[in-house]
C-alpha cells in the first residue's frame, strides 16, 4: 500500500482548524456591554458593583498593567435556543488574550449581581455556561478583569519595567476580544476531544505498528463521513466512525497513571502577591464548577495559606470548598503553609511550614496531609525526610529535579534517606511537568522516560494549567475519561494522591534509595540574588526565636502578670512563612513582589523588636543593672545559654599594631595580619599557632565576575562564570579605629559604580575575625564574593542546613560533583583536614563555592568564597542595586562545634537590657552539642513549655535536658506536639530527659506545667 500517512494527516489538521473548531459554537449575537475601572488597587466586588458602569465599545483597547476593569453582560437569550438536547447556550468572553501563556496575562472572574463568584475566564477556559447564572432567559452578570502585564515576554529574558507598577506605564495593553452569547454544539465538542486524544496518540506510536495505522484509517473514515458544510449534522456520524478505535482497551502491562487535578499557583512570582490572591478565586470556582459536571474529577490543592485567603476575602467560596472536601473531591495535599524554598529556610522556619499548613488544614477541613508536595521548589535539603516524619507525613513528591542540565536522577520511585537516617517514601512523576494538559504526548513520554518499569507500574501526573493558575479544564477532563482504558496509550484514572501513594507504597517494596540532598543542577543564583531579602529572611527567623523564647520565659516566670502573645506570634510567623515561598525568598520575583517583602520584614522587624521589649523588661524588673539576653543556644560572656545576666569583661584587650606595612590585630586569642589594602595576609589562632591563610595569597578578597547566565538570569549562575574574574586588591584607603570591644580597620574600595567599605573588627576574646561589608551596589550583570583561600587540605566541605550540616565533595571527579560548583549554606561553611579547620560564618548570604589547588610546594589551598550580591536585569532590572551591609565572620582553628557556635553569635548580635535581676534560663541541657533550637508555648494555649532540639555535630551524642521550671511530666512529641515515641529519649524523675541522641536527631519536647 502506498504511504498517505502524511496526506491524511495534513487533510486531518486542516478539516479540524477550519470545520470542526469554529462549528464548537453555532448561533451567536453580541451582549450589551457597561464597564467601571478601578482607579487603583482592586476592591471588592460588592464595592465594585455598586458603581456607575457607563456604556463599552466592542472591540476597545482596555488596561493599562496592573490595573482592573469591571465589565457588565447583558443580553436577552433568544426563545429556541438551547432547546436541543446536543446544545447549551453559553457566554463566550475574549478579554483580548492569547492563547500561548494561559496564567501569565490578563484574565478575569465572572460575579453573579449577588456577589457570588461563578468561574474564571481565561485564554484557554473562556465560556461562562448560561445554567451558571441562576436559569432564566436573561443574561446580567459581571466581569472582573486584570490586566496582569505578559511579564514572561515569551521567555526572552530581556528587561522590563512591567514588573514595578511605578514604571509600568500608562499604555493600554489589551483590546478586547469577542464578547457574545453563542450556542455550543457538545456534539461537535465531544467529536474534537475524540480527534484530540486519538490523533495524540497515533502521533505517539510507532508507524510499523498497526494500531496507529488503524486509528489513522478510522479519522481517514471519519473525514468521509462528514460534510465540510454540515459539521453540526454530521458531527453525530463522525463520532461513531470513532469509536470502535476509542474502545479498544489498553495493554496488559500498560502503565497506570494517577491523575490528579492541579494548580501549581506561585504565592508571587511575575505577579504581586494581591494579584495571587484573585489567581486563587479564579482558579478555585473554575474546579468547584468542574467538580459540580464531573463526580469523578479530583483537585489537589497544596498551599494551606491560599486557602486561608480564600477564607478572609472569598468567604463563600470558602465555603464551597469546603463542601467539596467533605465530599473528597478538593483535596488540600502537602500540608505546608506555602511551597516553600528548602535550601534557605532555617531548621525551626522548615518545621513551622508544617506546623502553620497541616494544623490549618485539620481545624478547617479536618483533613490530616500524609504528604509533603514540592513540585516547584530549587532542589531539596537532606534535612526534609527527617522534617517530613517529623511533621506525622509519610510521603514525598517533587518534579522539579527533571530540570538537571547534567545528571538524570535515577530513580522515580524511591526511598529518600535524609542528613540523620529518615527515609521517606519519595515519587518524581515521570511526565516531566506538573502542569500536564493529559494530552497524548505528555502521557507516551510518562511511560518511556519510567526508570523503574519491572518494579513498578503506576506513576503520578498533574494535570492543569499552574504557575499563574487556572487549573485542570473540562479538556483535560473529557482527555483522562478518553485515556482511562485505551489500546496504545498508558491507562489514566483520576484520583488523589493519596490514592497514588498508597498503592505505589504496597506495590513496589526494596525500594532503591537516595541519599542527602537532592540538589537541583539549575538556579544556583537563588542562593544570592535580591540580598535585603535574605537578609530580612535570616533576620526574621532568628527574631523570632529570641520573641518566642523571652515571652515563654516571662509567661512561666511571671504567670497571671505576663499574656504570651500567642495570635501575634502566629501571625508573624505566617507573615515569614509566606516570604520564604519558592519565589520570592529565592530572589526571582519582580520588583513589587519584592518590595512588598522588604516592608513585610520591616514590619515583621518592628514589631519582635516590640515584643521582646516588652517580654525582657517584664523578667529584668525595675532597675538600674545592665544583663546581656542570651538567646544562643551556647554559653556567651558567663551568661549561661537562654538566660540573662550580667555579661563578663573579656581580657586581655586587644593589641594593635599600624604601620605603612599594614595592621596587626592580637587579642590572645587570635592574630590577624592585614596589608595595607586591607587583605588579610596572617590568620592564626594562639591555641594551634597554625597559619589558615594559604602561602603567598590574601584573605578577604573581593571578587567581581561577569554574571550573563544563558536563561532565568534571577535564578541562574552558569560555570562559566568563573573564567572573568576582577580580583579587587586595591583599597583607596585603609584606617585603624580603636573601640571599647576592641580594633577596626576601615577599608574602601571603588568598584565600576559601586563603592565598598569593609569594617574588619577583632573584639577582645573573640575566636574571630569580623567582616562588615557596606556595598552602594550600582553594577548589573556582575557577581561580589569574597574569598579566603585557606592553607587547609580539605576533601569535603561542611555546610549548615536544617538541623544538621551537610558535606561535599571539594574535588570533581563525577559529573555530580562537577555540576555543584555553587551550593548554599546556612550560617556556616567549614573546611577542614584531620586535627584542623576553618569555619566561615555569615548574618545573612547562602551562596558559596569551595575549590582546591595543589601548590608547587605540595600543600593544599581549599578557597572558601561566600556570594554577597548578584545584577540580575530579569524579572527585576534593578535587582539589588542599593546599599547592602553583609557581615562575615573567619574562626581559625574551628571545629564543627565551634561553627555551629559561630553561627548562632554570628547571627544573634548581643542583646542589653537594664533591670534589676538576672533570670534563669526556661530549660537547660549539659552537653552543648545538643542544641536548643526553639523554646515556646504549646499551640493548643495550655501554656506547656514546648522544646526543640537536635544534635548538632553529625555524631552520637547524650545529655540530660533540665526544666527550669516545675513541670509536671514531659513526653516526646511531633512536631504538631502530638505525643511520639522517639527513640533515644528517657524521661527520669523530676521530668529531667536523657538523652542518647543519633546524628543529627531531631527531638520535640514538651514539659506539661499542669
Amino acid at each position: 500500500m502506498h504511504d498517505d500517512r502524511r496526506i491524511t494527516e495534513q487533510r486531518l489538521d486542516r478539516f479540524v482548524r477550519e470545520r470542526i473548531l469554529p462549528a464548537i459554537y453555532g448561533r451567536a449575537i453580541p451582549l450589551e456591554l457597561s464597564s467601571w475601572d478601578a482607579p487603583g488597587e482592586p476592591v471588592p466586588a460588592a464595592e465594585a458593583m455598586r458603581q456607575l458602569f457607563t456604556p463599552q465599545e466592542q472591540g476597545a483597547a482596555w488596561g493599562k498593567a496592573w490595573s482592573t476593569k469591571w465589565l457588565r453582560l447583558q443580553g436577552e437569550v433568544p426563545q429556541d435556543w438551547g432547546m436541543s438536547d446536543s446544545t447549551e447556550v453559553e457566554i463566550i468572553v475574549d478579554l483580548g488574550f492569547n492563547s500561548d501563556v494561559p496564567g501569565f496575562q490578563c484574565e478575569g472572574t465572572a460575579w453573579r449581581a449577588d456577589g457570588s463568584i461563578i468561574k474564571a475566564i481565561s485564554p484557554r477556559n473562556y465560556h461562562v455556561p448560561l445554567k451558571l447564572l441562576g436559569g432564566g432567559h436573561s443574561v446580567d452578570f459581571y466581569v472582573e478583569a486584570a490586566a496582569n502585564p505578559d511579564v514572561a515576554q515569551g521567555w526572552s529574558f530581556a528587561p522590563t519595567p512591567l514588573g514595578d507598577k511605578a514604571t509600568s506605564g500608562d499604555e493600554p495593553r489589551y483590546r478586547l476580544g469577542r464578547i457574545a452569547m453563542a450556542e455550543l454544539n457538545e456534539t461537535v465538542w465531544e467529536l474534537n476531544q475524540d480527534i484530540w486524544t486519538l490523533s495524540g496518540l497515533m502521533h505517539e506510536l510507532p508507524t510499523e505498528l498497526p494500531r496507529r495505522n488503524e486509528i489513522l484509517r478510522a479519522l481517514e473514515r471519519m473525514l468521509d463521513i462528514m460534510d465540510p458544510d454540515d459539521v453540526a449534522g454530521t458531527a453525530a456520524a463522525g463520532r461513531e466512525a470513532l469509536r470502535e478505535v476509542l474502545s479498544r482497551p489498553a495493554y496488559a502491562s500498560a502503565h497506570q497513571l494517577l491523575a490528579t487535578g492541579h494548580a501549581h499557583i506561585d504565592s508571587a512570582w511575575l505577579w504581586p502577591v494581591r494579584e495571587t490572591i484573585r489567581k486563587c478565586a479564579r482558579t478555585f470556582s473554575n474546579v468547584v464548577a468542574l467538580m459540580d459536571e464531573d463526580p469523578d474529577f479530583v483537585f489537589s490543592c497544596s498551599s494551606a495559606q491560599q486557602m486561608a485567603w480564600m477564607k478572609e476575602c472569598f468567604p463563600e467560596l470558602f465555603v464551597r470548598i469546603r463542601e467539596k472536601v467533605k465530599a473528597g473531591q478538593f483535596v488540600p495535599v502537602g500540608g505546608m503553609w506555602v511551597e516553600s524554598d528548602t535550601n534557605m529556610p532555617g531548621g525551626e522556619a522548615m518545621a513551622r511550614q508544617f506546623v502553620e499548613g497541616k494544623s490549618f488544614f485539620l481545624k478547617e477541613f479536618d483533613v490530616e496531609c500524609e504528604e509533603a508536595w514540592l513540585p516547584d521548589s530549587f532542589g531539596y535539603s537532606g534535612a526534609i525526610p527527617q522534617i517530613v516524619k517529623a511533621a506525622g507525613s509519610r510521603w514525598f513528591l517533587t518534579q522539579k529535579i527533571s530540570w538537571n542540565k547534567v545528571n538524570r536522577m535515577p530513580h522515580h520511585t524511591f526511598s529518600w534517606e535524609g542528613i540523620d537516617g529518615t527515609r521517606l517514601f519519595t515519587h518524581f512523576p515521570p511526565v516531566d511537568t506538573y502542569n500536564a494538559e493529559l494530552h497524548a504526548r505528555e502521557l507516551a513520554h510518562a511511560e518511556r522516560n519510567y526508570r523503574d518499569h519491572g518494579r513498578g507500574t503506576m506513576s503520578l501526573v498533574p494535570f492543569g494549567y499552574g504557575d499563574g493558575g487556572g487549573g485542570p479544564t473540562r479538556e483535560m477532563v473529557a482527555a483522562a475519561h478518553r485515556t482511562a482504558d485505551l489500546e496504545g496509550s498508558p491507562k489514566v484514572r483520576m484520583g488523589t494522591a493519596r490514592d497514588f501513594f498508597t498503592k505505589a507504597e504496597a506495590e513496589y517494596a526494596n525500594l532503591p534509595v537516595w541519599v542527602g540532598e537532592m540538589y537541583l543542577e539549575m538556579h544556583r543564583g537563588t542562593y544570592t540574588s535580591q540580598a535585603k531579602t535574605k537578609r530580612g529572611n535570616r533576620r526574621s527567623e532568628h527574631l523570632l526565636r529570641e520573641a518566642e523564647l523571652w515571652c515563654s520565659t516571662a509567661a512561666v516566670r511571671l504567670g497571671a502578670d505576663y499574656a504570651y502573645p500567642y495570635e501575634e506570634l502566629k501571625r508573624l510567623w505566617q507573615l515569614v512563612l509566606l516570604q520564604q515561598f519558592h519565589d520570592i525568598l529565592p530572589g526571582s520575583s519582580i520588583a513589587w513582589v519584592h518590595q512588598d517583602a522588604e516592608r513585610n520584614y520591616e514590619a515583621i522587624a518592628r514589631d519582635l523588636e516590640e515584643i521582646i521589649s516588652a517580654a525582657a523588661k517584664a523578667l529584668v524588673g525595675p532597675g538600674g543593672t545592665e544583663y546581656l539576653l542570651n538567646a544562643a543556644p551556647h554559653v556567651r560572656a558567663g551568661v549561661p545559654a537562654l538566660g540573662a545576666g550580667a555579661a563578663s569583661t573579656p581580657n586581655p584587650a586587644v593589641q594593635v599594631q599600624d604601620d605603612t606595612e599594614g595592621f596587626v590585630l592580637d587579642n590572645g586569642v587570635i592574630r590577624a595580619v592585614l596589608n595595607s589594602d586591607g587583605l588579610i595576609t596572617s590568620l592564626v589562632d594562639h591555641a594551634s599557632g597554625r597559619e589558615a591563610i594559604a602561602p603567598g595569597q590574601a584573605g578577604n578578597l573581593l571578587e567581581l565576575f561577569r554574571d550573563t547566565p544563558n536563561e532565568w538570569d534571577a535564578w541562574d549562575i552558569e560555570e562559566f562564570y568563573r573564567r572573568n574574574v576582577t580580583p579587587l586588591t586595591r583599597a583607596d584607603s585603609a584606617d585603624l579605629e580603636r573601640t571599647a570591644a576592641g580594633a577596626v580597620v576601615v577599608v574602601k574600595r571603588k568598584v565600576g559604580a559601586s563603592t565598598i567599605t569593609q569594617r574588619i573588627t577583632l573584639d577582645a576574646g573573640s575566636k574571630s575575625l569580623g567582616i562588615a561589608t557596606t556595598v552602594d551596589w550600582q553594577e548589573r550583570e556582575k557577581m561580589l564574593k569574597i574569598a579566603f583561600p585557606l592553607d587547609v587540605r580539605a576533601d569535603r566541605s561542611a555546610s549548615e542546613t536544617q538541623f544538621g550540616h551537610v558535606f561535599r565533595p571539594t574535588h570533581t571527579n563525577t559529573s555530580w560533583e562537577v555540576a555543584k560548583f555553587e551550593i548554599c549554606a546556612h550560617r556556616w561553611i567549614h573546611v577542614a583536614e584531620p586535627g584542623y579547620g576553618v569555619a566561615v560564618s555569615n548574618s545573612s548570604s547562602y551562596g558559596h563555592d569551595v575549590t582546591r589547588a595543589v601548590r608547587e610546594d605540595g600543600g593544599t589551598t581549599t578557597t572558601v568564597r561566600t556570594s554577597l550580591l548578584r545584577s540580575a536585569r530579569f524579572p527585576d532590572p534593578e535587582a539589588d542595586r542599593g546599599e547592602h551591609t553583609l557581615e562575615l565572620s573567619i574562626r581559625p582553628g574551628a571545629g564543627i562545634a565551634d561553627a555551629v557556635e559561630e553561627g548562632y553569635r554570628t547571627n544573634l548580635a548581643p542583646r542589653y537590657v537594664t533591670g534589676g535581676h538576672a533570670v534563669e534560663p526556661l530549660v537547660s541541657v549539659t552537653n552543648p552539642a545538643i542544641v536548643v533550637e526553639a523554646v515556646k508555648l504549646a499551640e493548643d494555649g495550655s501554656g506547656d513549655v514546648i522544646v526543640r532540639l537536635y544534635e548538632s555535630l553529625g555524631e552520637r551524642s547524650t545529655g540530660k535536658v533540665a526544666p527550669g521550671f516545675q513541670a509536671q511530666g514531659v513526653a516526646a512529641t511531633d512536631l504538631l506536639e502530638r505525643p511520639v515515641d522517639a527513640p533515644g529519649v528517657v524521661v527520669q524523675e523530676g521530668s529531667v530527659v536523657d538523652l542518647v541522641l543519633r546524628p543529627f536527631q531531631l527531638v520535640t519536647l514538651r514539659f506539661n506545667r499542669g
